[in-house]
């Protein structure tokens, strides 16, 4: 309600700044949060935090918030970069910036805008919170009042949506949070900065995984694993080339592979199809449509309902098994707390061990959980 206190997650974006402007103008008493979330060493060339603490800055005083700074970087490291390199280490892809919101951004973020005394918390994430005060819910059981049940839903814009990042938040998470551009289109969002006159109102989004910034990442991730080569074969067992560490590789790539000179008659590139832990082998086709790129079926573990409770199986849903990919459709074939066995209706691309998939029912949001 207007008045009470509202902590916002600021980034230096323009979506952080425009859902601190638009809580401002509710009436809510906002307080801007400068999450710092990694130690730089030498990561002036590629890290933006101190440019993005001053663009904070100057929105919290063009739009006449307070702004505090806060250091993450301990809880970070511990519960969100440990789980990173250790992923890697298993010949998986994790997606960090999942995790990182679930433990990061909408849990210590949450327990110090608690401490400040705020009621919610806001950021600038493309999605939407909706509260469900009756009715049936996913499970089948009637949803009373009282429950206070809410549903995480895509956002406005779709092609901006982050639901998929956020399927891990719980449900007393979801009833802190708002998400005021949501509701917006991006052309609207910068629309507001710039008539607000905030200087960032064209900023360039962030691109790079949340703690590692733009740098080349085979060049950060070498700090911390070790280089251990080994054959590159086809699924025939044909050698092709030398990988430098299993780790270094994922699903689906292309760009450095690094096979040179041996094309077939059609001169279809090499892709990664799969990883050998036991031989440290890399298992390499060509053609971007190789049957051995493709899935019709997967499973996943350590399950996450931000819905509250498991879906239905042998029922039909949609799912992502990657950010900015469109809904697939898709049936639960079992469900139950450990894993979850899905089925397509038509074979995926590139479905990648570590990633999430994330399931949705129209645009609302179930949750989901790590691919095996």
């Amino acid at each position: 309600m207007a008045g009470d206190r509202i902590v916002v997650g600021m980034s230096g974006g323009v979506d952080s700044s425009v859902a601190a402007l638009l809580l401002k103008r509710r009436g809510f008493d906002v307080v801007g949060l400068f999450m710092k979330n990694w130690e730089e060493e030498d990561d002036d060339e590629y890290c933006s935090t101190r440019q993005d603490l001053v663009d904070c800055a100057s929105v919290a005083e063009m739009i006449g918030i307070e702004l505090e700074a806060v250091n993450f970087s301990a809880e970070y490291k511990e519960r969100v970069f440990g789980a990173f390199l250790a992923e890697y280490s298993a010949g998986r892809t994790p997606n960090p910036d999942v995790l990182c919101n679930a433990e990061i951004k909408f849990k210590a973020f949450l327990d110090h805008a608690v401490a400040l005394g705020a009621k919610h918390i806001a950021t600038g994430h493309y999605a939407r919170v909706r509260r469900v005060d009756a009715g049936v819910g996913e499970n089948g059981a009637r949803v009373r009042e009282s429950a206070g049940r809410f549903e995480l839903l895509k956002a406005v814009d779709s092609a901006k949506d982050q639901s998929y990042f956020l399927h891990r938040l719980t449900q007393a998470q979801l009833a802190r949070v708002v998400f005021p551009v949501g509701e917006l289109r991006k052309t609207e969002v910068r629309g507001i900065a710039r008539e607000a006159g905030l200087h960032n109102f064209a900023k360039r989004g962030s691109t790079g995984i949340c703690f590692i910034g733009e740098r080349p990442f085979r060049e950060f991730l070498n700090r911390y694993l070790p280089r251990k080569p080994g054959p590159m074969r086809t699924p025939e067992g044909k050698t092709v080339g030398e990988h430098i560490g299993l780790s270094f590789y994922t699903i689906g790539q292309r760009k450095g592979v690094g096979i040179g000179g041996l094309k077939d008659s059609a001169g279809r590139p090499w892709y990664v199809c799969g990883k050998d832990l036991a031989k440290n082998e890399l298992i390499v086709v060509q053609g971007h449509d190789h049957p051995l790129l493709l899935a019709q079926k997967l499973r996943a573990e350590d399950l996450a309902w931000v819905s509250g409770a498991a879906p239905r199986a042998r029922s039909s849903y949609g799912a992502k098994t990657r950010y900015r990919q469109a809904d697939a459709a898709c049936r639960i074939d079992r469900v139950d707390d450990e894993d979850l066995e899905v089925e397509f209706s038509a074979p995926q691309w590139a479905v990648t061990p570590g990633q999430s998939v994330v399931l949705y029912r129209g645009e609302t949001c179930l949750g989901g959980g790590v691919i095996q």
